[in-house]
């Protein structure tokens, strides 16, 4: 142990340092070592501070190493929920041996929580600053993310979560927090069909929330929904509506929360509850603005932004099939026709390349030039696949010169990755010109 720190250790606060970068222990004095059941700091050696601290899997979304500065204490209150002791909390950056890292000392600010009116205080500072944290977030996904943390540990629960409707009117876990120990279950709630939660909207609608404190409650008056929260091994929960323009989108709520807290959680979740549609609404937009950008508009097949992040994102040793298309007498069609006829035909042959490469990468990058990507597929599923379109576009009576080819970002500079398959393309077009003895510049 370094001797910068034999002052703090008999210090009646809790004092601990840990690696600015690796977030690994330092040091703990005795009092924290004590509370967080360790007899000295070998044997903390290696730990996270957030794993043994916070009980967190990953760093905390709170934490503020980047706000730190030598020779000044951050002060800030937090609510301990592995020690369950409120605590004033002051922070600093020191250097020891060309090391730099965080020490930090909390100060107990009474018992554990065990007045109702004293914990309220207390959560509804702990939500302000949840809601702070939170905005400063760089994406809203990670927004809701930190502040349903916040919401479980305050609240001492086993789950918090948001469920959505989705476009087809089913619910969806989009998003969840789960305590230590606790396994996560949003990979198994996803489309649950109305009847689930039909008794819970039906309420939503009355303006009324869901809180259970004994799941054998509603055994017999919900059946449906009491095997799915069995399953989870849920006892309690509250769950209150999420509103946008007084329509129901949506539910968020806490798995087993402490008897003690029942009295005042519902009315804390449903003042976050705005927050979480304002934030919901953002996420939306950014969405929206992000599908428009990657999307061609008339055939809502990707552009050639989509395209480029379609290949970025390859492996470079990946095999990579490409369909180079080019929609054959175009031109004839908007001078004759008018160009809502060739919009027709462009899209046209955009559903013949949906049929028949479904789950694949399909993108137009020019008036008249579609492009195929398939990623990660066989060269013999690929061509199977290839000679498909070709009788699906003469089934359908589509003209489209079509060139093919297999490849790696590894085998050719990615921007010459659609070479070969566009060389064949247009000696595909050369040879139906030739054959029909048309006038190529008139087509």
């Amino acid at each position: 142990m370094s001797k910068i720190w034999e002052f703090f250790e008999n210090l009646d606060e809790y004092v601990y340092v840990a690696d600015i970068e690796t977030h690994e222990l330092v040091y703990m004095n005795q009092k924290a070592l004590k509370s967080y059941g360790f007899r000295s700091n070998e044997e903390i050696a290696g730990l996270k501070c957030y794993e043994i601290l916070q009980g967190n899997f990953a760093p905390c979304s709170f934490c503020n190493n980047e706000q730190l500065r030598s020779g000044y204490f951050k002060e800030w209150e937090y609510y301990n929920a592995v020690l369950k002791i409120d605590f004033h909390i002051k922070d600093t950056l020191v250097e020891d041996n060309g090391r730099l890292l965080r020490m930090e000392i909390a100060i107990d600010c009474g018992n554990p929580r065990q007045q109702n009116s004293s914990a309220y205080r207390n959560m509804e500072a702990a939500l302000n600053q949840a809601m702070r944290m939170a905005l400063r977030q760089s994406t809203t996904n990670q927004t809701l993310e930190v502040l349903l943390e916040f919401l479980g540990k305050v609240l001492e629960a086993d789950r918090t979560y948001i469920f959505e409707k989705n476009d087809h009117g089913y619910d969806d876990n989009t998003y969840e927090w789960v305590a230590k120990g606790v396994i996560p279950e949003k990979a198994t709630l996803q489309d649950l069909p109305p009847e689930v939660c039909a008794q819970w909207y039906q309420k939503f609608e009355e303006n009324q929330n869901i809180v259970t404190e004994n799941l054998e409650d509603i055994k017999e008056k919900n059946p449906a929904m009491y095997e799915v929260l069995a399953r989870q091994n849920i006892h309690s929960l509250v769950v209150v509506p999420l509103y946008d323009d007084e329509k129901v989108i949506g539910f968020y709520g806490v798995d087993n929360p402490p008897a003690r807290y029942f009295d005042y959680v519902l009315e804390l979740l449903q003042i976050i509850g705005h927050f979480i549609v304002s934030s919901i609404k953002r996420r939306n937009l950014v969405r929206e603005l992000e599908y428009m950008s990657y999307t061609d508009q008339l055939t809502g097949t990707g552009n050639r932004y989509a395209m480029e992040k379609y290949i970025a994102e390859t492996k470079p040793e990946e095999k990579i099939g490409i369909v180079y298309c080019d929609v054959t007498g175009l031109k004839r069609v908007n001078d004759e026709e008018g160009h809502s006829a060739g919009d027709r035909m462009i899209r046209q042959c955009c559903e013949c390349l949906k049929h028949i490469f479904a789950g694949y990468g399909i993108f137009r990058i020019g008036g008249d030039e579609l492009v195929v990507l398939c990623r990660g597929i066989e060269e013999k599923e690929f061509y199977h696949k290839a000679e498909n379109l070709k009788a699906d576009l003469k089934a359908n009576n589509i003209t489209m010169a079509v060139g093919t080819a297999v490849t790696t970002r590894n085998a050719v500079d990615e921007n010459h990755l659609l070479t070969e398959a566009e060389r064949r393309m247009y000696q595909d077009k050369a040879e139906y010109y030739h054959n029909t003895g048309l006038d190529r510049r008139k087509r």
